[in-house]
């Protein structure tokens, strides 16, 4: 068995203040992927013991970026998705190992009054082009705030937020089109039904305290091995940023 966590951290040096190192010694898990660390290089001292480190920075101070903490060694490692254009902000980092690929992501927000939501969709198609390309060599599988609310059950305001970022058509579309080209949302997979259960609350409003949230956080899996999947599991009982972390349990692979 292999265990994954995921959690946008909103600021990593803020969360690395509160409750992080407890939750990241308790949980042990195989990888840690985090994403929104918000740092630049040299700005935090983190070497957890038995961990490989990979951290991918933006250029702009204070934004983005995704790191990942793993126990096993990969046989390669990369960064980005080699376009010019996406490659500045720090939002993937790729790891090969014997039998898959690990992709940790922090997809880029179509932002207040979508002012961001053309380059999204160019980006969707770049990074599924991506991701398609490494499952033609290994089964991939996919973490991160992927920035979307996939179904009218995936959030607690479906009907309120149809034109707000990270539920519209388009967005909601293209996650559709990842998971038909072959891919599975782990956490449906195993929960198709299930209800109120988030990984991003508002800091307005009381949100989280009312549990008013959006499911934007995900494990995303290659068809080829969902058979292998055990759990999928949001930890939102964590507090520290304003997402949870998320956690797939899945078979070894080979």
């Amino acid at each position: 068995m292999k265990k994954l966590i995921s959690w946008n951290v909103n600021g990593f040096r803020a969360v690395l203040q509160k409750n992080f190192l407890e939750y990241f010694n308790s949980i042990d898990a195989d990888i840690f992927c985090l994403q929104e660390i918000k740092l630049q290089e040299g700005q935090v001292d983190f070497n957890p013991e038995g961990y490989n480190c990979y951290w991918n920075y933006a250029e702009k101070k204070g934004y983005s970026g995704t790191a990942i903490f793993t126990k096993e060694i990969p046989v390669s490692v990369s960064y980005d998705i080699g376009i010019d254009h996406h490659d500045k902000e720090g939002r993937v980092i790729t790891l090969e190992f014997k039998d898959y690929y690990l992709v940790n992501v922090y997809t880029p927000n179509s932002q207040t009054e979508l002012a961001r939501l053309e380059y999204r969709m160019t980006w969707e198609d770049d990074f599924r082009n991506y991701l398609l390309n490494l499952d033609s060599k290994k089964p991939v599988i996919l973490c991160g705030d992927l920035n979307v609310a996939h179904t009218e059950i995936d959030l607690k305001n479906p009907k309120s937020n149809k034109t707000n970022a990270g539920f519209t058509v388009e967005e909601r579309n293209k996650f559709s089109e990842l998971l038909e080209s072959g891919f599975v949302d782990s956490f449906r997979y195993l929960h198709p039904d299930a209800i109120e259960k988030y990984s991003w609350w508002s800091y307005r409003f009381s949100a989280r305290k009312n549990n008013a949230g959006w499911r934007i956080d995900y494990f995303v899996v290659s068809n080829k091995i969902k058979d292998k999947i055990v759990e999928a599991n949001i930890h939102n009982d964590i507090l520290g940023s304003d997402h949870c972390p998320v956690e797939l349990i899945i078979k070894e692979l080979s």
